[in-house]
This record gives C-alpha cells, sequence and structure tokens, in this order.
C-alpha cells in the first residue's frame, strides 16, 4: 500500500508533463500540415 505514496505522484507527474507538452505543440502549430511532409519525397527537383 505504501507504494502508491510513490507511484501515484509519479504517474500524474508524468501525465501532466505530457499534456502540457503537448498542448504546446499543438498551440505552436506542430500539428497544422500533417500533408505537406508526406509529400515531399515524391517531389523530383533536385537540389540546388
Amino acid at each position: 500500500m505504501s507504494v502508491l505514496y510513490v507511484a501515484l505522484p509519479i504517474a500524474l507527474l508524468l501525465g501532466g508533463t505530457a499534456l502540457v507538452a503537448c498542448l504546446l505543440c499543438i498551440r505552436n502549430g506542430q500539428y497544422d500540415d500533417l500533408d505537406t511532409p508526406a509529400l515531399k519525397i515524391l517531389n523530383e527537383e533536385k537540389p540546388k
């Protein structure tokens, strides 16, 4: 039972950190354009 006093706060801290990181990525526009990066490989232009 005493392991809950350690594991529960750690789990909440990790979950909260993941939530904050996800919200920051969404706010900064990380997920705005999901199609263009996948199509860049099909571009046949040669680099200059």
